[in-house]
């Protein structure tokens, strides 16, 4: 079952971006597997997807003992400062970076093991109050004062867009990511790159690569439903 829910959502990956005349490899399927077992995610790694994504530091940590290790884990979340130490060497990439404060710990951590952690800069481009993410406006000023820390690169920018029926609906917070990035690139800030921009989610990953995702963040499409009493 979770086979041939890969095998469909591989298809509209690659009809996505042959819509928007990319090649499949600029872009990252990302399993998101929060909430569900370990089982599921050793079927899922039958078809050669290597990149999960978690939301919770424990979860993860608890799935990352027991799994092959050449999995690639990203932080997807909201993280807690108290939880970074957890997730260094564990991860190779987070995406939720939303504060300087956030940036130092993992400055901190990555510093005591010796590491440069990569990470994504969150922007809550649609300003919803109930999403984390620096706004579009704050976001330059603070690519600039974590780019000043040694042991962390940055590698681009993530956005959650809002829940909606119609993708459509979406299309212009991809946009305006994209045009951010494209924005913060042209300044040449020394330790940043804009090589990636991780938005779009089971309902809008479509459109999200035609607007220029090179990571889409796909749970409910291939594990399905989730169940959120554990």
């Amino acid at each position: 079952m979770l086979t041939e829910n890969v095998i469909e959502v591989e298809k509209h990956v690659q009809a996505a971006c042959d819509r928007a005349g990319r090649s499949r490899d600029e872009v990252t399927l990302i399993a998101v597997s929060k909430t569900k077992p370990v089982s599921d995610i050793e079927e899922v790694l039958t078809t050669g997807i290597l990149d999960y994504g978690e939301n919770k530091v424990q979860e993860l940590s608890d799935k990352y003992e027991v799994l092959p290790k050449n999995i690639r884990w990203h932080m997807i979340g909201h993280l807690q400062r108290n939880k970074v130490k957890y997730l260094i060497g564990k991860v190779v990439l987070i995406h939720s970076v939303d504060s300087l404060r956030l940036a130092e710990q993992i400055e901190h951590e990555a510093a005591k093991a010796d590491i440069v952690m990569p990470v994504l800069i969150e922007v809550n481009v649609a300003e919803e109050e109930s999403k984390f993410g620096t706004t579009s406006e704050a976001a330059m000023q603070l690519v600039e004062a974590v780019s000043k820390l040694p042991h962390i690169k940055i590698r681009g920018l993530m956005t959650i867009a809002p829940f909606t029926d119609n993708p459509e609906d979406n299309r212009i917070y991809f946009r305006k990511l994209k045009q951010l990035s494209v924005d913060i690139k042209s300044k040449n800030i020394d330790n940043v790159d804009m090589d990636e921009l991780s938005m779009g989610m089971t309902g809008d990953y479509e459109v999200a690569i035609e607007e220029g995702a090179t990571m889409v963040r796909v749970g409910t499409g291939i594990f399905g439903k989730r169940n959120y009493q554990i």
